[in-house]
């Protein structure tokens, strides 16, 4: 990549001109063209010189484009639910699977892997209990004796025994509605506030919270987490991780260390069985519902954590729905102890993803840089507080953005006007995450890469815009300097390879 050196002084005199266009009865045409690249040029990817290979893709993706952009039922104007089928279709769509992209910095622990493998891998294996709750929800157990009845559910019923006495496919398809809150019909009916769209998303991460806390399937379920989003060609993750307690089937558990330790330990399987993936971070996390007194001991368990595991755990975060937890401000005591004892806890705080302006919500943006927050996780409210935007930039803290979970959790509906699209405009730092794909009846990171690319980027965006997201997802991760240079290096082989198979 090469930067035009000069790009300051060319903006001043052209502005300069500007000036004198008051006098002169039509501009010069002139001016107006190298206006226009400049500002082209202040996008992300912008300043990527292309060599002659990626410029012979870059005529052919841009024609792809162009036919994306005419087509009536458009698919980043369309609600996701409604889009996808459209977008799996397109031959546009199909390119940008094959680009690498980098790294997802921003995936969920309970939502990395397709519901058909829980439900086909998972689901039929022994000892499975299952029971429906009040909240017209489900809840799984793996047992070796009857469990306990919980107060909120139906008495629990085997899953074996039930199989044999219903129609298989009819109770799969329903377990999968429960693990997902994608939906054929229309969303808008079924999710019509963000309250209830957020309440069914937290019962289906408790239902598929018994399935991937029991130990067997907890490691098998991470393995092929790394593997979907590796298929997808990505290169690199980091996972926010609630760590919970994992359980054997005689009832006993294991602790956060545990948990971790076994992640690790898969991560560094994985890598062995795949060596062109640089591998994996974990990022600890907490419902931001809790109390004072338990964010305090949970800090102190990731610090404790940190110190254990110093070059797996990336650092800290807090989740769930902001509108409704408590603000960073409230733990403003809790989240300054590592600070307060000369501790190194990192924090990758999920903040902005509201609609709230003006709401103690809506000042988690500025909360998170005050903390000293690595990135920003969503950051969706981050133009409207110019202040925290221009601190963003100059400290280089990036925006997560994850398109598609935006617009399902009903922040936006046409994502051509997300605040991507304006901060990917002057290349504000940012990277591409899909947040929880499975959840949305998405899959790895190439539908979010696709509603970037065709929504935010329209017709100006090129193959230099996926080419320098790929590379910001490297540059802003947790990543020691050292380890971004191999794993940009090892991303370069794959660019390359991709360039040369695609490039007619």
């Amino acid at each position: 990549m090469e930067v035009f050196p000069q790009l300051h002084l060319v903006v001043t005199l052209c502005m300069s001109l500007c000036l004198l266009w008051g006098v002169l009865s039509m501009p010069d045409p002139n001016y107006r063209d190298a206006l226009i690249r400049i500002e082209a040029s202040m996008q992300t990817g912008g300043q990527v010189v292309l060599d002659e290979d990626e410029k012979r893709l870059n005529s052919r993706l841009l024609q792809m484009k162009k036919k994306e952009l005419m087509r009536a039922d458009f698919p980043p104007a369309m609600h996701f639910f409604k889009a996808r089928d459209l977008i799996k279709e397109s031959p546009l769509f199909s390119l940008l699977q094959k680009v690498p992209k980098g790294a997802d910095l921003h995936v969920h622990d309970l939502a990395m892997v397709d519901v058909d493998w829980l439900v086909k891998n998972v689901t039929y294996r022994p000892y499975l209990y299952m029971c429906f709750t009040n909240s017209q929800s489900i809840r799984f157990i793996f047992s070796s004796q009857w469990p306990k009845l919980l107060p909120y559910c139906s008495p629990w019923v085997l899953l074996e025994k039930l199989r044999a006495t219903t129609n298989t496919t009819e109770l799969d398809d329903s377990i999968k509605r429960n693990l997902t809150i994608f939906t054929d019909l229309d969303p808008d009916v079924v999710y019509p506030t963000q309250d209830v769209i957020w309440g069914r998303f937290e019962q289906a991460f408790l239902a598929v919270l018994g399935l991937v806390s029991y130990a067997p399937v907890f490691t098998d379920y991470y393995y092929q987490g790394l593997l979907e989003f590796y298929k997808d060609n990505v290169m690199y993750l980091e996972v926010r991780a609630l760590l919970p307690e994992v359980y054997e089937l005689d009832g006993s558990t294991h602790n956060k260390t545990w948990a971790l330790k076994t992640y690790q330990e898969v991560t560094k399987q994985f890598t062995a069985d795949h060596p062109d993936f640089f591998g994996a971070r974990l990022i600890f996390t907490v419902h931001r519902g809790v109390n004072s007194t338990v964010m305090g001991s949970v800090v102190e368990e990731a610090m404790e954590l940190k110190r254990e595991f110093p070059d797996f755990m990336a650092g800290f975060d807090l989740v769930g729905q902001e509108d409704q937890g408590r603000p960073l401000w409230y733990f403003r005591k809790e989240l300054s102890l590592p600070s307060d004892r000369g501790l190194q806890l990192p924090f990758y705080f999920h903040a902005g993803e509201t609609n709230l302006q003006g709401s103690e919500v809506d000042q988690n943006i500025l909360d998170a840089l005050l903390f000293n927050t690595s990135r920003l996780g969503h950051g969706f409210a981050l133009l409207r507080h110019p202040l925290a935007k221009e601190l963003s930039k100059k400290r280089g803290v990036a925006l997560e953005i994850c398109p598609i979970s935006n617009q399902v959790m009903k922040l936006i509906d046409d994502l051509r006007n997300h605040p991507g699209a304006a901060l990917m405009a002057e290349d504000h730092p940012l990277v591409i995450g899909s947040d929880d794909p499975p959840m949305f009846g998405s899959s790895g990171l190439s539908y979010d890469f696709y509603q970037a690319f065709v929504g935010f980027g329209g017709l100006r965006s090129d193959i230099g815009t996926l080419k320098e997201l790929a590379m910001n997802s490297i540059r802003y991760s947790s990543l020691t300097a050292q380890d971004q240079e191999k794993a940009l290096a090892m991303w370069q082989k794959s660019w390359d390879k991709f360039i040369s198979e695609n490039k007619y």
